[in-house]
């Protein structure tokens, strides 16, 4: 019985383990005008994560492993900063408008 449990154990532990999350990525707008980033997958599928205004920061949304190309519209700014970066499995990214002249991005990486 005692085997039997362990083996259970194990392969619960293995399991939990071994699965994994799909990347995530948000926005955090240091500026204060609206941002409009549009995130290039390498599946070349787009996704647009609009009017985050100054200050705020958008919720996570789940992304597909790879290339990520990055771009920004920045509200009264005439220069669309551009980033790259590699999404990886299990971590939340968060794209980082700076209050910075010319305007910047940054990529903050984190484990879920």
């Amino acid at each position: 019985m005692k085997n039997l449990l362990a083996l259970l154990l194990l392969l619960v532990l293995t399991t939990v383990a071994c699965s994994s999350k799909p990347p995530s990525i948000r926005v955090s707008n240091q500026r204060s005008t609206k941002a409009n980033v549009q995130v290039k997958l390498e599946n070349q599928n787009t996704i647009n994560i609009n009017d985050v205004t100054g200050g705020a920061t958008s919720s996570y949304q789940e992304i597909t492993e790879g290339a990520v190309l990055v771009t920004a519209v920045i509200q009264s700014e005439s220069v669309s900063p551009v980033i790259s970066f590699n999404a990886d499995r299990d971590k939340n990214h968060t794209v980082v408008v700076l209050n910075s002249t010319p305007p910047a991005l940054r990529i903050d990486t984190d484990d879920k």
